[in-house]
């Protein structure tokens, strides 16, 4: 479908995730600087990736592409998706077509299939979070612990520290929203 129709295809918890745009302008230019600043920060072994392929994690039927993942070089050879287990952090930045899919799903997803480090940094507030510490719950896995930060404040994501000084806001719209 990815060579047939517009936008990102995911599989979450619920299904089909299909966002009909790619993501672009002051999205990509978030994902830029945060990929630039923890790879300044990571030894020359981690990278913070941000192309193909996905993480999936066929057991739970999740398929997910992450905005950065933060993983191994040593752990991107092979063929296919990339083990989610094999991720140090995935990075997301929250879209403006569809927030509740960084805010809300990929938030339950992520715990689930393993991910130890989830960080969202969200243009449309000039905030964002960075989620650790997997738990049980009667709910599935979550994330125990979840520190927020405000744009212009350093964030910790895994064992790197970086600033969020000049991280693009999504422009207002005429309604007021971001």
């Amino acid at each position: 479908m990815d060579d047939a129709l517009p936008g990102r295809f995911e599989i979450a918890g619920e299904g089909l995730v299909h966002d009909l745009r790619d993501p672009g302008g002051l999205h990509a230019l978030t994902t830029v600087r945060i990929r630039k600043r923890l790879e300044k920060a990571m030894p020359q072994e981690i990278v913070a990736h941000t192309g193909v392929p996905d993480v999936e994690d066929e057991s739970e039927g999740i398929m997910r592409r992450p905005d950065i993942m933060v993983i191994a070089e040593a752990d991107m050879e092979g063929e296919g998706s990339f083990d989610p287990r094999t991720l140090v952090a995935a990075v997301e930045i929250v879209s403006r077509s569809n927030p509740d899919n960084d805010w809300v799903t990929k938030m339950r997803d992520y715990p689930l299939i393993g991910v130890p480090v989830y960080a969202i940094s969200d243009p449309r507030t000039g905030t964002g979070a960075v989620l650790t510490d997997i738990h049980p719950t009667p709910e599935g896995p979550r994330y125990a612990t979840r520190k927020d930060f405000v744009y212009g404040e350093d964030v910790t994501i895994g064992d790197w520290t970086i600033s969020t000084e000049g991280l693009p806001r999504y422009e207002e719209r005429s309604d007021g929203r971001r």
